[in-house]
């Protein structure tokens, strides 16, 4: 069975690899080796990826990060910096190769952020849901939640099904 590791900044190779993962799971949601790189570089704690273990090739990735409340990155763009006023904990993406699903990884994944986000003692853990993975966000407590206008409209980039989801800390485990 796969494996979950930290991502490293010094895995050019990896981060070639998670690109062709993130353009094979979300087409629609094209982001930058650069953007991946660095998520990696800025808040490595967060960043894993899903290795075979006979080969290590990467079959999957986990990418997050703290952000400001209710104020995800827009698609595609750097962050330069974590926001020194960063109060939330943010999920930018989990992406497994369609072979290595079903098997708890997701959810192995989702446990280790949370407890990275419980680390850092963020009283929140945001993400925004695409593709109608609502029902599968809300398996691990996280809540979809009214968008203002400033966040619908940066929700439109994410596609027409983009919801804004948020959970409590603690409320699971």
């Amino acid at each position: 069975m796969a494996v979950w590791t930290r991502l490293s900044s010094d895995q050019i190779g990896s981060l070639q690899a998670l690109l062709e993962i993130a353009d094979q799971v979300h087409p629609d949601l094209p982001e930058s080796i650069d953007v991946f790189a660095e998520r990696v570089k800025l808040f490595p704690e967060g960043c894993l990826g899903l290795v075979r273990p006979d080969d290590s090739k990467l079959c999957g990735y986990a990418i997050s990060h703290p952000i400001r409340a209710r104020q995800p990155p827009a698609l595609d763009s750097p962050l330069g910096e974590i926001a020194p006023a960063a109060d939330q904990y943010y999920i930018h993406d989990i992406a497994i190769l369609p072979g290595f699903r079903g098997e708890g990884l997701a959810a192995e994944a989702i446990r280790m952020l949370l407890n990275v986000a419980r680390r850092h003692n963020y009283q929140t853990t945001c993400l925004v849901s695409v593709y109608g993975t609502v029902p599968f966000w809300a398996r691990f407590g996280f809540v979809p939640e009214k968008a203002d206008a400033a966040l619908a409209e940066k929700l439109t980039e994410y596609g027409e099904d983009a919801v804004y989801m948020s959970r409590r800390d603690g409320s699971f485990t």
